[in-house]
């Protein structure tokens, strides 16, 4: 009999449809069965040994909540036997609805029920928690999660147990992941965590990858990537981590549409064994980065969200660095300009910051500036060393590219029509923050323009990180950053920025609620319940911030 072995995750739900992603033991045939009659199967696909399905979920009707079971076949195996966790619902919203997505990066997979944990209760964990104890309060409509949903190269003492049973951990790559049977251990260790898998099931989820998912500082540099591949485990990590990510994460992005039209889908699905395909389109993604789109766009009513990949869609070589490459900015460009009028809010999802603190842009497009040579070959060495040693590489550090999204929101943020709002939603930075450009007068969008940044949602930071993005966006700081912009001959960004709201601190989840032109923001942190000065169980979200974005 086939079990279930990881899963349910709710991934893509419209009004009338929704896809369902599961693991099993075995081949079999997945259905999803709703209480109302809808519902869909699919067959699983294999990948090395690993049994997967995507189940596309139809006759949804607008406007309702059905609980919904899995079976394989012909057993049900979710919800699980004595499940403290309420029914896992399908929600399918009216066009008019107001929307909901709360979003965030960075998740350290929680420690087991009962282990203390070193950095503090986990968002995901605490939101579920909530949820399941009020079914029918409100709740996101999506989660957002913009990245580092597991960590390839920070591994937790169950994993490099696991590790060790397998192989030498005194040979590189030492206690980080190897190849695609250890990423699936992180998903497991991620994704069976009780309330986040109930979370997952019944709240559908769009995702990006960031650089932990693959490695630290994954595509810095064309210099970092000449390093990595010279050593003789990173092809295999490499592969393994594209596979495992399409398998994962990516294929659930996608709309029922959209996967009736992929043919690496339809060709995994076709194969016996899926294996030898996945792995070289892995290989070509990671040779030819301009022949796979991982970015990809939601729509949710008239809010349009846009996942755009700032990570594998790089533009290396020094001299011509993009954050995107031309075909992924065209697709951006197209896709944030396409209906004019059509939205009344365009969001933009990217792992990394578009706007950060004054000092760190100046200090990212400085060493920019040295890598590219504009000093001379000394300073050009040390910008690299400063550029890996520091993590100098968000949208600053590709100063044209930034200057291109500032364009780009200022298009499509003007005009009749516009959007009420234009958001940046990035994580990455290990804290919150909320910061709003302006344009020289007669350049700025009618949109208001705004940089959300929520990380982490379980995970730390730093003391002396945590004291320099209090003090980065100072007036000393923003001093210092110009002095370093002097000294590389930088000229000053197309848009000034101040920091509106944060930074703040701590384990956390920010939520849009977007209905009609309205915007409303809270940013809410997991902490321990206490009595009596003393931690007695359990966490909940307390808010941090609330404010209203655009009126009424």
């Amino acid at each position: 009999m086939a079990a279930l072995h990881l899963g349910p995750l709710l991934r893509y739900a419209d009004g009338t449809s929704a896809t369902v992603w599961v693991e099993a033991s075995r081949p079999c045939t997945a259905e999803v069965r709703c209480a109302d009659g809808s519902g869909g199967t699919a067959r699983t696909f294999q990948v090395a040994g690993h049994h997967y399905a995507l189940v596309p979920v139809t006759g949804l009707t607008p406007g309702t909540s059905t609980p919904y079971e899995v079976l394989l076949d012909g057993t049900r195996v979710w919800p699980l036997p004595d499940s403290p966790f309420p029914p896992s619902v399908i929600r399918s919203g009216l066009p008019d609805d107001p929307v909901r997505l709360s979003f965030g990066s960075c998740r350290w997979a929680a420690p087991p029920t009962g282990k203390r944990d070193p950095v503090g209760p986990d968002a995901l964990d605490t939101l579920a928690a909530r949820l399941a104890a009020a079914p029918d309060r409100e709740r996101p409509d999506v989660l957002v999660l913009l990245g580092d949903q597991i960590y390839a190269d920070e591994t937790s003492p169950a994993t490099r147990r696991l590790l060790a049973a397998r192989r030498d951990l005194s040979e590189p790559p030492g206690d980080q992941v190897a190849d695609y049977e250890e990423y699936t251990r992180l998903y497991y260790e991620s994704w069976l965590d009780p309330e986040v898998r109930w979370l997952l099931s019944t709240v559908p989820s769009c995702m990006i990858f960031d650089d932990h998912d693959i490695a630290d500082d994954w595509n810095t540099s064309a210099a970092w990537v000449a390093d990595m591949r010279a050593t003789p485990w990173w092809r295999e990590r490499i592969l393994s981590g594209l596979m495992s990510y399409w398998v994962h994460q990516h294929l659930g992005n996608l709309s029922p549409k959209e996967l009736a039209e992929d043919p690496l889908y339809a060709a995994v699905r076709a194969a016996p064994d899926a294996t030898d395909v996945l792995r070289a389109f892995a290989a070509k993604a990671d040779a030819e980065p301009a022949s796979v789109r991982w970015s990809h766009r939601r729509d949710f009513g008239r809010v349009r969200l846009l996942m755009v990949d700032t990570r594998a869609a790089r533009v290396l070589e020094e001299g011509a660095r993009a954050m995107l490459d031309p075909g992924e900015a065209a697709w951006l460009r197209e896709q944030a300009l396409a209906d004019p009028g059509s939205c009344d809010h365009l969001l933009i999802g990217t792992s990394l910051p578009w706007l950060l603190p004054q000092l760190m842009h100046d200090a990212e497009a400085w060493s920019a500036a040295l890598c590219r040579g504009d000093k001379g070959p000394r300073w050009a060495r040390l910008g690299e060393k400063v550029r890996r040693a520091a993590d100098l590489e968000h949208w600053a550090a590709f100063p044209e590219s930034f200057a291109a999204l500032a364009g780009l929101i200022a298009e499509a943020g003007s005009g009749a029509g516009a959007p009420a709002t234009v958001c940046v939603l990035s994580g990455d930075v290990h804290h919150a923050y909320l910061a709003e450009p302006s344009w020289p007068a007669g350049h700025g969008p009618d949109s208001r323009v705004l940089q959300l940044t929520c990380s982490p949602v379980h995970n730390r930071i730093p003391l002396p990180l945590r004291l320099a993005f209090l003090l980065g966006w100072s007036g000393p700081a923003r001093f210092l950053g110009r002095r370093l912009a002097g000294h590389g001959r930088i000229p000053r960004p197309p848009v000034d920025w101040r920091r509106t709201g944060g930074p703040w601190f701590g384990n956390q989840l920010m939520t849009l609620t977007l209905h009609g032109r309205s915007a409303r923001l809270r940013l809410e942190r997991a902490v321990a319940k206490r009595r009596g000065g003393k931690r007695r169980g359990g966490a909940r979200l307390t808010t941090v911030e609330e404010s209203v974005l655009t009126g009424p």
